[in-house]
């Protein structure tokens, strides 16, 4: 029956529910008065009329789901027809009694509730909840998560919040504690789902909330981001399970966008190794804020189409080159007159460079220093250099050319090109991190390979990582290398930990491979600590390195046509220091 009433227009079975419920509250109160039946039924009539007015004409509580009825609906059932009792009230005040009216419309919206609630309960009670779900967070997106699972095989267990305020109280009848009650009342037991309903949660409150109930719950999910929320979406349908990017990442917490938007808005930006983990964020980003076109720049024809296609409507060139052919370069610069230029490619692998010397120092060192070149000589305003932490004190090829990238930063005549460079740690989810293949190996069941156990990286998620070097890039006069705060340095170790726990293959085995040649056991984003604070907590800026322009020149061609290379390396940055691990 219940399912046949489903298909009927919900505006029918709500008149009809007014005029059934209204004959019998008139009734009922006349009888218990009067003891009789016999009542001048006329008025009645007058006053389902207006009743029906108000619910399906002025507030449309017919589109109110029965199925899925709250408190608040309820509440909103009992709006309607008091406001429908101050409507018809004035025309009977002096024909029937206040005080019989009054009483008609009270036993009416109990009547009409308990319809709603009959319904609720003869829709739900077959219902077999077979799983438990505990939702963090009772603000507005705890709610919304609750609306939306209340129906599902998930019986909801509770609410835990933080607020002090909130503890002890109950929605719907579902209890809101604080974590260390909830905690201490099931510890040593296991239950289905936690769903952390915070997407304005600082890493953190999401950290500390893992830490503290991952061993009571099989499943932890999570909200996306306010960033990444579709917010006029189901947010059920946007949970996802609890990663590592979720508790290890950084979000700065000084991010100026404002200033970012200003630096943006309405350039041409040119950016090299636009199909990249980097260059594709850059990209997204540059979009965001409002630039006038963007030039695409990538060797990759396969990148350049996938980035090309995510920013359909976006006003864009897209050039196939690779940054080593000068006059390619030239012609892009000649053609599109960039007034920015973000340049993310290089070969940044560290055991493929230690493979390809030659190679990389050509596309590293002479692409960086053709892009460098070529912004000057079409007098782009602002050039960014994209620099790693392994161009500190480094040990690697990769590490070096990107050092020799800097001093020529540094030291290039820049005339009315702003130069600058960015410098920071891993990012969470690149396509070089370690991340997608320690999950790879996981999905495989292992083993997960870890060179050594005291190995530590920085990481930052990508997206914060660009939009810092975007605010970076704002501050720069000509000449500086910029750092990016990148937290405390992490375990390797305990990443690959940390990630086969949240997969739940408790068996996977870690094995040490031994550090690869060029490797060291820890980053370091500071040749020396001699920099220098900017106005944001999260950017400082390196000590300047003095190297004569027409000597790095030199020593540049020197290095190209040389047999030893390493040996040249070592000349142009002394501290180089190619370690042999294997």
């Amino acid at each position: 029956m219940i399912k046949n009433l489903q298909n009927i227009d919900k505006r029918f079975l709500n008149i009809i529910a007014i005029i059934v419920l209204t004959f019998a509250s008139f009734g009922w109160i006349f009888f218990v008065t009067h003891k009789s039946w016999n009542f001048i039924w006329l008025p009645v009539w007058v006053i389902i009329a207006v009743r029906i007015l108000a619910s399906v004409l002025l507030f449309r509580d017919y589109s109110l789901s029965w199925s899925k009825a709250t408190q608040k609906s309820f509440l909103l059932k009992s709006i309607v027809f008091i406001a429908a009792f101050a409507i018809y009230m004035p025309f009977f005040y002096k024909k029937i009694p206040i005080s019989f009216m009054l009483s008609e419309l009270f036993v009416f919206i109990f009547f009409i509730n308990l319809a709603m609630y009959s319904y609720y309960f003869a829709r739900n009670m077959g219902a077999t909840k077979t799983k438990s779900v505990v939702i963090y967070g009772a603000g507005s997106a705890g709610m919304k998560i609750y609306s939306e699972i209340k129906e599902s095989s998930y019986k909801i267990e509770c609410f835990i919040d933080d607020s002090k305020s909130l503890q002890n109280r109950s929605i719907d009848g579902v209890r809101i504690i604080s974590l260390e009650r909830y905690k201490a009342r099931n510890m040593g037991t296991v239950r289905d789902l936690l769903v952390i309903a915070m997407p304005s949660a600082s890493i953190e409150q999401t950290a500390y909330i893992y830490e503290n109930l991952s061993s009571v719950f099989d499943s932890i999910k999570v909200l996306p981001s306010l960033k990444e929320m579709l917010l006029e979406g189901d947010y059920s349908k946007q949970l996802k399970d609890i990663s590592v990017e979720d508790l290890l990442a950084r979000h700065p917490k000084d991010l100026d966008k404002s200033l970012i938007g200003e630096f943006v808005k309405d350039k041409v930006v040119l950016i090299t190794g636009a199909g990249g983990s980097i260059g594709s964020e850059i990209a997204r980003q540059c979009a965001s804020f409002g630039a006038k076109k963007l030039i695409l720049l990538d060797h990759s024809e396969y990148n350049l189409y996938a980035i090309a296609e995510e920013l359909k409507g976006i006003d864009k060139a897209l050039v196939m080159q690779s940054v080593v052919n000068l006059s390619s370069l030239e012609n892009t610069f000649a053609i599109h007159r960039p007034d920015i230029v973000l340049h993310a490619a290089a070969y940044k692998h560290v055991p493929l460079v230690e493979e390809n010397i030659s190679e990389a120092i050509i596309n590293n060192v002479i692409g960086t220093k053709n892009t460098i070149d070529m912004a000057i000589k079409y007098s782009v305003a602002k050039f960014v250099l994209i620099s790693t932490d392994k161009a500190v004190r480094p040990t690697n090829v990769m590490g070096t050319t990107k050092r020799i990238c800097e001093l020529y930063v540094q030291n290039v005549e820049r005339r009315d090109t702003q130069i600058v460079a960015v410098r920071f740690g891993n990012v969470l989810g690149s396509s070089g991190s370690v991340i997608p293949k320690f999950k790879a190996q996981i999905e495989a069941g292992g083993p997960v390979t870890v060179t050594d156990p005291n190995i530590t990286r920085y990481f930052m998620l990508i997206p914060e990582a660009c939009e810092l070097v975007l605010q970076a890039a704002t501050l720069g006069q000509g000449g500086e290398i910029f750092i990016l705060d990148m937290g405390e340095p992490i375990r390797i170790v305990d990443l690959a930990k940390k990630m086969i726990e949240l997969s739940g293959k408790k068996d996977i085995k870690i094995e040490f491979t031994g550090l690869r040649v060029g490797e060291k056991l820890y980053e370091e984003l500071l040749i020396d600590d001699s920099d220098a604070h900017t106005q944001y907590e999260s950017i400082t800026v390196a000590a300047r390195t003095d190297y004569q322009i027409d000597k790095l020149d030199g020593d540049i061609e020197k290095l190209l046509n040389s047999n030893d290379k390493l040996a040249i390396l070592k000349e142009i940055v002394p501290e180089f220091n190619h370690q042999l691990n294997s």
